[in-house]
């Protein structure tokens, strides 16, 4: 009879040691391409109070309405596992003073989020995110810059297909003009739009720009266009954006409908998608959020920055190059004889102490197994005592790439390999 397995809470997912290697491989990658780039890194806790995400994202948007895993503590203090990365480091800036060090505040993280949302493919209920923040500057080349380094970034990894998708949603007041004439344009139609779109109609009808229902981007394709409202200003700074991504040859393409999810956006917005993955489809995303600092208490600050998905990039990153390699090691250590464990287990250490990636059998195997495991963790050689090296207190190496073997004084280890 099979045991009852406790098996992972629907949608979550194992990591496991062959797909670990990508993953360290891409947070690597983007520490080095973003540091270059003069950010640091910042880590906030797993959890916040939930007013953080209520007031900073939005009371109406689906992330605090719908997905939020939000629980009261022992004290009666609601508590909530944080679904995006932007209000918590925005938390922090203000909370830390980090502007005190400098007037613009450029970090990156690299983090797990929750949302209660239908699993499939690219979304799960805990995902992983990287990304950016840049807090100080309201000007358009910064704006560029994050745009820029989220696209190279990413077409460095050698994904194909890439589209940069960019749009202006301007400031407050020229977003008010705008959802009052998209409000206006929508409501003969209010009766063809989904449930959804219906309640973003009163309650944030930008929204509804979003929509992936076939009938409501038909209707929308007569819909007003939110450039031809924005001010002067506004316009401005997003032709300034266009204008550096072009002189740095940054591929990208207008997309009037282009809205993101969340409340504190504003001016700049971009996506970057990807055919390879089908409907869900994008890559990463961000845009300017210059309100959001004085909406959660600190003092009026502009920000841009850009979140990127791991599930989905690593969804990419195997259509291009499937499944993982085996794991390699440097020098595997033969042991044939159990008085020869102890000298094995020196013998490993010291070559670990000098940066050797180094595997020793612990399962009392014959020298014919361990043989068939160094050549399949791929090890470049392998270090045998046998009874004759032990008595002898030599070692003998093979180079399992061309069988040339040599024995050796087991003190003269390291000499050996450091030469």
């Amino acid at each position: 009879m099979e045991k009852n397995i406790i098996r992972a809470i629907k949608g979550t997912k194992d990591i496991l040691p062959d797909q670990s290697k990508k993953w360290q491989d891409l947070e690597s990658s983007f520490r080095n391409f973003i540091q270059a780039y003069g950010y640091r890194e910042i880590r906030t806790p797993a959890f916040e109070k939930t007013e953080l995400f209520e007031r900073g994202v939005g009371e109406g948007t689906d992330i605090v309405t719908k997905e939020m895993y939000t629980w009261e503590d022992r004290n009666g203090k609601s508590l909530t596992l944080k679904p995006e990365l932007t209000a918590p480091v925005v938390r922090a800036y203000i909370q830390n003073n980090l502007v005190g060090e400098s007037p613009l505040t450029k970090l990156y993280y690299f983090d797990s989020l929750f949302r209660r949302e239908r699993p499939q493919k690219g979304r799960q209920r805990q995902f992983h995110q990287f990304g950016i923040e840049a807090i100080g500057s309201p000007y358009p080349e910064c704006d560029a810059e994050v745009v820029a380094s989220a696209y190279l970034f990413l077409s460095g990894l050698g994904l194909s297909e890439l589209t940069l998708k960019l749009n202006s949603i301007g400031s407050k007041k020229s977003r008010k003009n705008y959802c009052d004439a998209l409000i206006e344009f929508l409501n003969p139609f209010k009766n063809q739009l989904s449930e959804l779109s219906q309640k973003r109609l009163s309650a944030n009808p930008v929204r509804i720009l979003d929509t992936k229902i076939s009938h409501e981007i038909e209707i929308l394709k007569d819909a007003p266009v939110i450039y031809d409202f924005l001010s002067e200003d506004d316009k401005t700074h997003f032709i300034e954006v266009m204008d550096l991504l072009d002189g740095l040859n940054i591929p990208y393409t207008r997309d009037n409908h282009l809205v993101r999810g969340l409340d504190y956006y504003c001016r700049t917005t971009f996506e970057i998608t990807s055919e390879v993955l089908g409907g869900q489809d994008a890559l990463c995303g961000g845009g300017r959020y210059d309100n959001l600092v004085e909406l959660l208490g600190g003092k009026p600050t502009p920000a841009i920055g850009f979140a990127a998905g791991v599930e989905r990039i690593m969804i990419a990153l195997n259509e291009k190059t499937p499944q993982s390699e085996n794991f390699e090691c440097d020098i595997y250590v033969i042991t044939m004889l159990r008085d020869s464990i102890k000298t094995g287990m020196i013998v490993a250490n010291q070559l670990r102490q000098s940066g050797f990636r180094v595997e020793m059998d612990s399962l009392r195997r014959s020298m014919k197994s361990q043989l068939r495991e160094a050549n399949k963790m791929r090890a470049k050689y392998t270090a045998i005592l046998g009874e004759e090296e032990l008595k002898n207190k030599k070692i003998t190496i093979k180079e399992m790439g061309t069988g040339d073997q040599k024995t050796i004084e087991i003190d003269s280890i390291l000499s050996f390999f450091q030469k």
